[in-house]
């Protein structure tokens, strides 16, 4: 018997619904203030399990990201401290000089996630 698909459009709005909205209020809205539609509404409620399901895996993906993001300073300072103790003159530039091309990779993502905010919780994204 073939396993039950998630619907993108439901996954979507379930991905974009204030939750804690619903909680307080009773009232489905979007997550930037908007109510739902009749027709989001009636979405909502013919959520499957397998909907559910997927967005529960796009959000615990979404988490994993947010610690990545915020551990990021972190994670740096421990990717270059080898390269820092190889070095008479501490600086970046001369770390970045005994980088592998795959080192230097990691490095430019670490650089990333330290400089650039965390992206918004959106479906299909994470």
């Amino acid at each position: 018997m073939p396993q039950p698909v998630a619907r993108p459009e439901i996954v979507a709005l379930l991905c974009d619904a204030n939750f804690k909205h619903f909680l307080e209020s009773g009232t489905w809205s979007h997550r930037d203030g908007r109510p739902f539609t009749k027709e989001e509404r009636s979405l909502v409620f013919k959520a499957t399990p397998a909907d559910l399901e997927e967005l529960q895996a796009q959000h615990s993906r979404y988490l994993e990201y947010v610690q990545t993001h915020e551990e990021a300073p972190e994670a740096i300072q421990r990717f270059l401290a080898p390269f820092m103790e190889r070095l008479d003159e501490k600086n970046l530039g001369s770390a970045h000089e005994l980088m592998t091309e795959d080192e230097r990779s990691e490095f430019d993502r670490l650089l990333g996630l330290m400089l650039k905010p965390a992206r918004p919780f959106t479906a299909y994204t994470f």
